[in-house]
């Protein structure tokens, strides 16, 4: 297991500032403490951001080429400790392990792989008649990351940041710090030149102003809540640093008619369950044509009561427990507001499942007949919680599809693709899938409204930490 007792900082492993501040990691299976990393204070985050600084100038100076070294040489590294990162994020928040070896791990390794591309292809300078364009790096960048994908959300902000000459500071979420010291590691082995890459651990609750107001950061990037994010954007505003945040969901999935229902319905189930409800672009809303509305109910029933919930360490197990006590408790105080405000509970609920007296297990919970004024409709739950709604025509699809403050994600069932299609240019939404069509590594990632305002992954990741310089007079003027 990798220390935690130490930071990453100017290419050093170094003690705390404060030495005894720790945070203590939690296995959400089985509810005991299994490390303890030291927490950062505004002191360690000052020695982070300073050594970044420093950093800045020769390494915004570099040329492609040895950025795209220097990013071959942290994927490399990062694919030696596959499978210690995988073990990692099983024991800090209970991915189950098929999911964490299968994709959670992997998901790393191929956004590193897209900065990689991004960055090769891109043109960092261009003229434009007499104009030269020049992309140049932000500089300075906070890079916050979550728990519930954690190397996905690490690697999709170190990536970019990289390959576009920025330094930067990462602070992984508290929860999840044991996969990102495991990631750190990666980073040293690789050999960047000391203060470009730092990381610290702590609370964000601590830490998060720290970033947000140090007038030597000049960017944010979030991943976390609307909530967390709404806050950390008013923090920043006084110093006029770029903020780039990706937040909640509640993505509407609309299934019509003329779909296979058992195939759809039982897909997008377990779309909704995956990680534990844990995603931000999980199809938690399903809109179902009136039609075949009864049918799809008890199909969702059936799927849901079908899913195989237990310890995340054996493959067979499609779910494990939510993260921790705090959204353990977030998460059934969600279901019993449905159950307060009407909806239909056809599957799951308040007890735990069967043969689960310890641990942070929820039950894969289905409401039908939820309508859009119930807060089970409206908010982000980030728990296995599917809701589910009737819808009478096309029209009437997309008033619901649209009627939340959200607008990460969506999902369009139907085997008419000309109104899949039209129906996707009407959603509210930053993503769209189409009749199953899996996620796009490539194409960038990011919604609309309170999902936030960047976005993340390919080429568009890579945009996010450039900005753009007009060299006028570049060209001697045509006579």
């Amino acid at each position: 297991m990798a220390d935690g007792s130490r930071f990453y900082i100017d290419g050093l492993w170094v003690d705390p500032v404060h030495l005894g501040d720790t945070i203590a990691v939690v296995n959400p299976a089985t509810e005991e403490e299994v490390a303890r990393v030291a927490a950062a204070s505004p002191a360690d985050v000052e020695s982070a951001i300073g050594a970044a600084h420093r950093a800045l100038p020769a390494w915004a100076r570099t040329t492609k080429e040895e950025r795209l070294e220097a990013l071959a040489a942290v994927r490399e590294a990062y694919k030696k400790r596959i499978p210690e990162i995988a073990a990692a994020m099983t024991t800090e928040v209970g991915i189950p392990r098929g999911l964490a070896e299968g994709g959670q791990v992997l998901a790393g390794a191929a956004h590193l792989k897209q900065a990689i591309n991004a960055l090769r292809d891109y043109p960092l300078e261009q003229d434009w008649g007499t104009t030269r364009i020049v992309r140049e790096p932000v500089g300075v960048c906070a890079l916050l990351a979550p728990w519930n994908w954690p190397m996905n959300q690490v690697t999709c902000k170190v990536g970019p940041a990289l390959a576009a000459g920025c330094t930067m500071v990462l602070k992984p979420s508290q929860l999840a710090p044991l996969s990102a010291l495991l990631f750190a590691e990666a980073v040293d082995e690789a050999g960047l030149p000391a203060g470009v890459f730092n990381m610290v651990n702590g609370a964000g609750a601590a830490l998060g102003d720290a970033f947000a107001t140090h007038p030597l950061v000049d960017m944010v990037s979030l991943t976390g809540s609307t909530a967390v994010g709404g806050v950390l954007a008013a923090a920043a505003a006084p110093s006029i640093k770029r903020v780039s945040l990706e937040l909640g969901g509640k993505s509407a999935n609309l299934v019509f008619g003329d779909v296979n229902v058992e195939k759809v319905v039982r897909s997008g189930v377990l779309g909704c369950m995956h990680n534990s409800g844990q995603s931000c672009n999980a199809p938690t809303r399903m809109l179902v044509a009136q039609e075949i509305y009864d049918e799809a109910v008890d199909i969702a029933v059936r799927t849901a009561d079908a899913v195989a919930v237990g310890d995340p360490q054996d493959r067979a197990t499609f779910m494990g427990p939510v993260a921790g006590r705090k959204q353990f408790d977030t998460v059934r105080g969600y279901i019993q507001a449905g159950i307060d405000a009407g909806a239909r509970l056809v599957a799951g609920g308040l007890a735990r499942p069967n043969g689960l007296d310890k641990g942070f297990f929820v039950r894969p919970t289905v409401f039908a007949d939820v309508t859009p004024e119930m807060r089970i409709f409206q908010e982000e739950i980030f728990g296995p919680v599917l809701v589910m709604t009737p819808f009478r025509d096309e029209e009437h699809a997309l008033e619901l599809a649209n009627a939340t403050v959200y607008g990460l994600s969506g999902y369009v069932q139907s085997a008419d693709l000309e109104r899949a299609r039209r129906v996707a240019g009407r959603m509210r939404t930053g993503m769209v899938h189409l009749n199953g069509a899996p996620t796009d590594a490539g194409a960038p990632f990011g919604g609309y409204r309170q999902s936030g305002n960047g976005r993340e992954w390919g080429r568009f990741g890579l945009e996010d930490y450039l900005e753009a310089k007009a060299v006028m007079g570049w060209s001697p003027q045509a006579r």
